[in-house]
């Protein structure tokens, strides 16, 4: 009976330790670098979103060697490649980065972003069906 709550308290320990690697980007290999900023996307605000997006993707492009972008995010958290984005993008304005010159600044840019977004799932949205428009349809039965 001594046994169990040690027992129960090493499973805690360590339930504790596996979930503490649930804000970080797992680098491993590009697949499961993946599936996780897929994962922690999913958590964040529809702003942080989008600029956690912009960073990580700005970063693969940055970054073409494979090992070398995984050793670079691996273990990261969604602030943490938001600052690398931010400082990317910094650099790649100051040398003359072409597509950057239409933006003024990191913030221009996300919100030029999230402006496109809003109207992608406008768009989106003109294409299903409306519930409100049943009531007019007219069907026959033959």
């Amino acid at each position: 009976m001594k046994k169990l709550p040690a027992l129960l308290l090493i499973l805690c320990c360590t339930s504790l330790i596996a979930c503490s690697k649930g804000q970080e980007i797992n680098g491993h290999n590009i697949r499961t670098a993946f599936k996780s900023v897929k994962a922690l996307k999913n958590r964040l605000s529809p702003e942080a979103r989008i600029e956690f997006e912009v960073s990580f993707w700005t970063l693969r492009d940055s970054i073409k060697e494979e090992k070398e972008f995984l050793n670079t995010v691996d273990g990261k958290k969604p602030e943490e490649v938001i600052a690398l984005g931010k400082e990317l993008y910094q650099q790649r304005k100051n040398t003359g980065f072409t597509g950057y010159d239409k933006y003024t600044s990191w913030e221009d840019m996300i919100t030029q972003f999230s402006r496109e977004r809003i109207d992608q799932d406008n768009h989106k949205g003109k294409n299903k069906e409306d519930p409100k428009d049943k009531a007019n349809e007219v069907l026959y039965k033959l």
